[in-house]
């Protein structure tokens, strides 16, 4: 006899169908996992046995042996524990085959037979929820796997509960949906004294979900409107949260499956990796480009960074997905973020101060400036110079509006926004292309003539000049304008430098 039991793999954000087969055949005592199981899965066998000996339970001196189909579909983590016990135990005849048939199991197995939780709970949910199963999880994660709706969740808190829940000698309780976490509290731009232009670029880049680079020196306030941005963002909306918190359940980081309104904020350090910032690894992980989908991903010291992970970031913000090859399967995380960075304009910070600047001006400025690729510049829609702040300008009083001021303009534009794309699979003005940029970013007559003089002066890329359109568009939200004018394409064009050639 064979003992069936349905798992899934992990493949980025999708779920695939895994059955664990399990046969006990006459034979040499041995116990082997095959169909391309990677380290953490081939220890099972040491999990497994163990967890089944906190039970009082012997492993029969037979040939055991697991197959995980389809065996040519790599299978990595040890979510994979629990459905292997499960069908060990159903060969041995310890559970009902009918009772398991039903449900798809993942978990970690503890040597005292706890069941303990593993990553991707929420997407093993989404996919039992699909082919109309239930769902056997540990207990820390029932909380999560309830946000998938329509699945019946049996949250194990060890494998003796379970096993008496699946004989009916015991009701394992039904978890509740986690709690939906409170926005965390934010910077507000009432602490950033001046800078009236960089915080209307950042009204602009939030209402628009523009790309965005301050250059300015240290401590001039660049970090900070960086983290005042979440405050001035929409929340998101109850699909996006479900988006977000897939990826965040994939990478393991969803707590006790709480679920959060707010938009992502990561801000990784200059010294990351390719594989930290767009995903990769031994086990393929999403990175920080994808941890902060729907969000803001913010880069201080922009320069600091090497110059290939930064260009690793070009396909993701044009496309807004990340794809790791490898060469036995391909992995795509969505990467739809909105880029936020910081730079000094050069080594020393203070370009243009006689008293502070070094004396290698203006020749360390191009020199720390080239470290950023053109091609990667070009795909930022705003550029905006920072002005040091002077000991007057921190002496004024805070200025009168703050976050929540800013933030009703920014919700205002973005339902026009909402209202305008529904249906074509685009949120933002920084997603128009095609027929929808034609549609709804051509300017009148005055700003096309403008637009024009500007992108052969300027020397705009075909690129340049689409984020033009689409950053005027938001200008012309903003103000309340249905059609877009030459002062919105002015002010569109003022945010944009010609940056060096790569």
């Amino acid at each position: 006899m064979v003992a069936l039991v349905s798992t899934v793999a992990y493949l980025g954000l999708e779920a695939r169908s895994v059955e664990v087969q399990c046969q006990i055949a006459p034979g040499l005592p041995a116990f082997r996992v095959v169909g391309l199981p990677d380290k953490a899965v081939g220890e099972s066998r040491e999990r497994v046995h163990s967890a089944l000996a906190a039970l009082g339970l012997a492993l029969p001196p037979k040939r055991i042996t697991v197959n995980l189909s389809p065996a040519d579909l790599p299978k990595e983590g040890s979510h994979y524990d629990l459905p292997i016990a499960l069908a060990l135990l159903a060969a041995m005849g310890v559970v009902d085959l009918e009772s398991i048939a039903e449900y798809v199991a993942v978990g970690e197995l503890a040597l005292d037979g706890r069941v303990i939780a593993s990553p991707g709970v929420l997407l093993a949910a989404l996919h039992a929820s699909g082919i109309e199963k239930g769902l056997i999880c540990p207990a820390a994660q029932g909380a999560e796997a309830r946000w998938a709706s329509g699945v019946e969740i049996v949250a194990a808190p060890d494998l003796i509960s379970l096993l008496n829940h699946l004989k009916g000698a015991l009701r394992l309780p039904v978890p509740e949906p986690g709690e939906v976490e409170q926005p965390p509290r934010r910077a507000d731009l009432k602490q950033v004294k001046g800078q009236e232009t960089a915080k209307r670029a950042l009204e602009i880049a939030a209402a628009g979900g523009h790309n965005l680079l301050m250059i300015g020196p240290p401590g001039a306030g660049k970090s900070l409107m960086a983290s005042c941005l979440p405050g001035i963002l929409p929340e998101l909306t109850p699909a996006e949260a479900l988006e977000t918190s897939l990826v965040a359940s994939v990478a393991g980081l969803l707590e006790e499956g709480r679920i959060s309104r707010a938009r992502p904020f990561r801000s990784p350090h200059h010294s990351a990796s390719m594989a930290a910032l767009t995903g990769g690894g031994l086990r393929v992980r999403p990175g920080e480009v994808s941890l902060a989908h729907l969000g803001v991903l913010f880069l201080d010291e922009l320069p600091e960074f090497q110059r290939a992970v930064l260009d690793s970031l070009r396909q993701p913000l044009e496309t807004g997905e990340v794809t790791v090859a490898r060469a036995n399967a391909h992995v795509t995380f969505p990467a739809r973020v909105q880029l936020i960075a910081a730079m000094n304009p050069c080594r020393c910070g203070h370009l243009g101060d006689p008293a502070l600047g070094c004396s290698r001006a203006p020749r360390c400025a191009g020199d720390y400036q080239s470290k950023v690729s053109g091609p990667l510049l070009d795909r930022i829609d705003l550029h905006v110079e920072v002005d040091p702040v002077s000991a007057a300008d921190l002496a004024l009083p805070p200025p009168a509006e703050g976050s929540d001021a800013v933030a009703a303009r920014v919700a205002a534009a973005r339902r026009v926004q909402t209202a305008r794309l529904d249906g074509s699979g685009r949120r933002t003005n920084a997603e128009l292309e095609g027929d929808l940029l034609e549609q709804y970013a051509t300017p009148d007559e005055p700003g096309r003539k403008l637009l024009a003089q500007a992108a052969e002066a300027m020397r705009l890329s075909a690129r340049g000049y689409t984020r033009m359109l689409r950053v005027a568009r938001t200008i012309a939200d903003l103000a309340g304008a249905e059609t877009i004018g030459r002062v919105h394409v002015a002010e569109a064009l003022s945010y944009r430098r010609i940056a060096p050639r790569a």
